[in-house]
């Protein structure tokens, strides 16, 4: 048995042992720093697609709400009440998973209707919770690597507008769109991301993209590309408002992000797993796994009632965990309680909402080609039958292609057209029906 300064070896596998504060502090912040960058990027998206001013008063909000209730969600999970919550160190932030459909409601129904969504869709993660052992192996790794792939691929151009100068600049037609003023500092977030990541190790590499994304911001500060008028403007302390945006509930939306909801739950078994098994080398209960998926849902429910976008575990920190070797969930909830101060002080989301969208268009290239890596990784575990090839084939030539040419399904109602333009659902239905129709045995 090793023994070490925070415990012994048996100790470290445990989630209720407690380290002493000054470690658990560095190892707490260290989980926040590798999860930050990932987390508030959705928000500033969704700020993006509603039209809200790019370091504004309502992207500055979505961005508190995005650190305030990570910060709810993962103390839902490592402290926990009654059946809801793992109980262990699993660190939850705002899910690229839903960002595609996201953008589709807001862009067609309104931030209300996102909302409403929202809520509903928390309610019905929760309820997962229950059943989410019986319908586990509705998504094997052929159909999770499909969806998480496909997730990526359908975020690229968002990242490819932002870094030459946004969405909006890019619908003008603005001259400057695209020069080397916007594509340098994307390039600057880009290469240094790449350099902290492979040539460091331990917190800067795991922090690689925030790191990133600090240089593009420094460099746009010099060059004049940083504007400080919300910051100033911002208060210190504030706290959330429900309904901020009101709420209605509009079907389509509804069962958009429900789908989503499927899928951000198994990618929270995943996660759960990942870490009993990288930092116990046990498999997870089925307690756990539930607790994990009731709190993924009733954390991501509390969040849409004061504007907060759903809420999913984070992978970066299953594999923190792995790293450190430490179990402990007080480290978690420390890192928890930081994101929920955070949340709180306006001044913070205002520092980030003032970030030069060319340099976040930078990091997303980075995070969303991490997306797609993941998922291509997970398709590595699959053997390439001519049944899973005609799967993939078939879910991403339709899912992909819809969303390339969205005008094939303009004959469609509005609100279930949202939903196929997206062309994530597509992907995803079409795998999870094929892997169940198709016969396993069949070469």
């Amino acid at each position: 048995m090793t023994n070490t300064k925070i415990g012994t070896s048996e100790q470290l596998k445990d989630p209720n042992h407690e380290i002493p504060f000054g470690p658990r502090t560095a190892l707490g912040i260290q989980h926040v720093l590798a999860m930050f960058a990932s987390n508030v990027t959705p928000s500033i998206i969704i700020a993006g697609a509603a039209g809200f001013a790019f370091g504004g008063e309502d992207m500055v909000y979505l961005v508190q709400m995005a650190m305030l209730f990570a910060g709810v969600a993962t103390l839902f999970q490592t402290i926990g009440f009654g059946p809801i919550g793992a109980r262990l160190p699993v660190m939850q932030g705002t899910s690229f998973a839903f960002v595609p459909i996201m953008i589709g409601i807001v862009k067609t129904s309104g931030m209300a209707a996102l909302f409403g969504a929202v809520i509903v869709a928390g309610l019905f993660h929760t309820f997962l919770g229950s059943v989410i052992g019986r319908i586990r192996h509705w998504f094997p790794p052929l159909v999770t690597g499909i969806v998480i792939t496909a997730i990526g691929l359908a975020l690229l151009p968002v990242g490819i507008k932002y870094a030459s100068g946004g969405a909006a600049a890019f619908q003008m037609n603005a001259p400057e769109w695209g020069d080397f003023s916007r594509w340098g500092l994307a390039l600057v977030v880009i290469f240094v991301a790449l350099g902290f990541k492979f040539f460091t190790r331990g917190t800067m590499s795991s922090a690689a993209i925030l790191i990133g994304l600090i240089a593009g911001y420094v460099v746009g500060y010099l060059t004049g590309a940083v504007n400080f008028g919300g910051v100033a403007k911002a208060a210190w302390f504030a706290v959330p408002q429900p309904f901020k945006y009101g709420v209605e509930f509009s079907a389509f939306a509804i069962i958009g992000m429900c789908l989503m909801s499927l899928v951000s739950a198994i990618e929270t078994v995943g996660d759960i797993s990942g870490i009993t098994k990288g930092g116990a080398n046990r498999e997870a209960t089925d307690k756990e796994l539930s607790g994990g998926t009731y709190a993924d849902g009733f954390g991501s429910f509390v969040a849409g009632l004061f504007g907060g976008l759903p809420n999913t575990s984070f992978s970066q920190n299953v594999g923190l965990i792995s790293m450190t070797g430490v179990m402990s969930r007080s480290v978690v909830t420390l890192g928890a309680l930081f994101l929920v101060a955070c949340g709180l002080i306006p001044k913070v989301g205002a520092v980030v909402a003032a970030m030069p969208i060319s340099v976040l268009g930078g990091g997303v290239i980075v995070m969303f080609g991490m997306v797609v890596s993941a998922g291509i990784n997970m398709l590595s575990d699959v053997n390439w039958n001519r049944r899973n090839m005609i799967i993939l084939a078939m879910s991403l030539s339709v899912g992909l292609g819809i969303q390339a040419v969205p005008k094939s399904m303009q004959h469609l109602p509005d609100s279930f057209e949202m939903l196929m333009v997206s062309g994530l659902l597509p992907a995803a239905a079409i795998s999870v029906i094929l892997n169940l129709l198709i016969p396993k045995d069949i070469d």
